[in-house]
């Protein structure tokens, strides 16, 4: 059975469902998105990333086929800074005409380091990561 099949028994017990599909496999982010009522696509900035995500992008639209209310947002993802290709990466999201979150979430140590000890930046007193994670 499609996880747009059993989505709604998990669902019924939480206010929110996040499901973290993979890349690159089509029948099964075909069925994540026809479950999912918000769909984000985390990218690097990355010309390889931006040509996937227009791909995703196709599956998002053929899935509105059955589910039109479906809502699809970029969100860009290891971001480093003080790069051309950091900065550049929202012109070249542009072209795919779909809305891009104003948060990014840069490349950081912390994420690595907080998952090492089984916790997340939010776990943290503060810090720039937990702030972008926030600004989502």
């Amino acid at each position: 059975m499609g996880t747009h099949k059993e989505i709604d028994s998990i669902a019924a017990d939480y206010d929110d469902v996040i499901i973290d599909g993979p890349p690159r496999t089509a029948e099964i982010a075909k069925s994540i998105i026809l479950a999912a009522e918000l769909v984000v696509i985390p990218i690097q900035p990355s010309p390889l990333d931006v040509w996937e995500a227009a791909k995703t992008l196709d599956v998002v639209e053929e899935a509105k086929v059955y589910r039109p209310d479906i809502v699809c947002v970029i969100a860009v993802n290891r971001r480093i800074a003080n790069t051309a290709i950091g900065r550049d990466v929202r012109e070249a999201l542009a072209e795919l005409d779909v809305p891009v979150l104003k948060a990014d979430i840069g490349q950081r140590v912390a994420f690595a380091e907080t998952a090492a000890t089984g916790q997340t930046v939010l776990d943290q007193r503060r810090g720039k990561a937990q702030q972008e994670v926030k600004g989502l």
